[in-house]
């Protein structure tokens, strides 16, 4: 029986919290039994908001250990994983406090604010030989897993372009606001584009160079709006766009629609539709469950079964920081070409 201590309570811990309850009734061999948040008030049942559907359940907490101190959670409990959802600014910090003390670590995407800090985390999870995977939960999501295999199988030929976009409305629910406090979260690009750049590094791997136009529009958040053309030697058509100031009705949308040579891939309004050039379209089967579930699973049985965390491993996930650091640089420098480390 794995124990498992889920630090955070935010929009992104509760949806967490529901998948290993439901993993619980499935009868995976786990059981939550630790929780942590500095705000008391989560452990009130008070409703957290966020730009999905999830994590806004009533929820009972009497029979969890409850902390308010991640630090003396990690100390005190003995656990088999830990699940970190904080504000980011405190992933490095936690993940190898836990892993320094022989706990496998499921961290919240971005992985850190740099790519220094994942590396210290990669670090402690090697000496220790524990697990550490990032929940960049796109690489487990139906529609994006089946772009992955027509990618890698070439059954439309090789990719001649590609866009994905994703964008709602301001953040304005974290704890204190640090959404919006680029030195905790890192803006926009970091928080919210950080799926697509990951998306593109998992697709294609890392680029030669990013080239990103981007705009400051809120004071003291970072890049609110960013647009980046991703370059490969193949010269293929590669660019990302992300915007968090989309008020108003817009509510939230993800999208992608990749061109191959003998057809094209679009996800919209949640269908993804296949369009061979010398065919009818189709809408595949996929999978029903969504990809933070998917994710949470397939942690676990990695543990149990002691399987290399293939589809989602540190090094590749820290690839996608240094990938953010370039397009970063290259915002500053008002799109000039940077080369990715």
């Amino acid at each position: 029986m794995l124990k498992i201590g889920l630090i955070g309570l935010g929009f992104m811990g509760r949806t967490h919290f529901e998948n290993y309850i439901r993993l619980e009734k499935e009868g995976l061999p786990i059981k939550l039994v630790a929780l942590c948040d500095i705000d008391k008030t989560k452990f009130e049942d008070n409703k957290v908001t966020g730009n999905l559907d999830v994590g806004k359940g009533n929820y009972d907490f009497s029979n969890y250990k409850l902390y308010f101190d991640y630090v003396k959670m990690i100390e005190e409990e003995e656990l088999d994983i830990i699940d970190i959802s904080l504000p980011t600014y405190l992933h490095a910090d936690a993940a190898i406090k836990a892993l320094d003390k022989g706990i496998n670590v499921l961290c919240e995407k971005p992985m850190a604010l740099n790519s220094d800090e994942c590396s210290k985390m990669i670090e402690a999870s090697l000496r220790n030989n524990k697990k550490l995977m990032i929940a960049q939960c796109l690489r487990f999501w139906p529609a994006y897993e089946y772009l992955k295999e027509c990618v890698e199988d070439k059954r439309f030929g090789n990719v001649v372009s590609a866009y994905f976009f994703r964008g709602g409305s301001t953040p304005l629910w974290s704890y204190q606001n640090w959404l919006l406090d680029e030195t905790k979260s890192g803006g926009c690009l970091l928080d919210q584009h950080i799926h697509d750049i990951d998306i593109v590094n998992w697709l294609f791997g890392k680029p030669q160079y990013v080239s990103t136009i981007a705009k400051k529009i809120m004071q003291g958040s970072g890049y609110d709006a960013i647009s980046t053309n991703y370059i490969y030697s193949d010269s293929k058509v590669i660019n990302a766009q992300d915007d968090w100031t989309l008020n108003g009705d817009f509510g939230f949308d993800m999208i992608f629609r990749v061109n191959f040579e003998r057809g094209n891939i679009v996800f919209e309004k949640g269908k993804l539709k296949v369009n061979p050039n010398d065919q009818q379209g189709f809408y595949p089967e996929l999978d029903k469950d969504n990809g933070y579930y998917r994710e949470i699973r397939y942690f676990i049985e990695s543990i149990l079964n002691n399987t290399v965390l293939e589809k989602a491993n540190p090094y590749s996930t820290m690839d996608s920081i240094k990938i953010a650091e370039a397009e970063k640089e290259s915002a500053d420098k008002n799109g000039l070409f940077v080369e990715v480390k």
